[in-house]
């Protein structure tokens, strides 16, 4: 499983510049917010994909676990991560919200 996550996260790595350098060759005025604010809701709705993945295994965990209590420990670590992850998503989007109005101040 970390080595799936670590190869996306990889790929998502080489794959935003690139993304980031086409918006910018269409469109040479490119407010930093409004690109900020697109990358944080791109990648709030990735996070919450992966979360509800977590979710689903971890919940997969619980039904087969049959009393074996290192995989239901396994199962509620899964949850509290995606937990955690979704918090810091929402944190992020905050921050985003708070950086832009304190920017925006006249």
């Amino acid at each position: 499983m970390k080595k799936i996550l670590l190869n996306s996260m990889t790929i998502g790595l080489w794959v935003l510049p690139v993304v980031v350098l086409a918006q910018a060759a269409t469109a040479p005025n490119v407010n930093v917010m409004n690109a900020l604010d697109s990358i944080v809701n791109w990648l709030f709705a990735i996070l919450l994909v992966i979360a509800a993945l977590f979710i689903i295994i971890a919940a997969y965990d619980f039904v087969t676990a049959s009393g074996d209590p290192e995989k239901a420990t396994t199962a509620r670590n899964f949850v509290m991560y995606a937990v955690i992850g979704v918090m810091i998503a929402f944190l992020a989007k905050g921050l985003v919200y708070l950086v832009g109005t304190i920017v925006n101040k006249p």
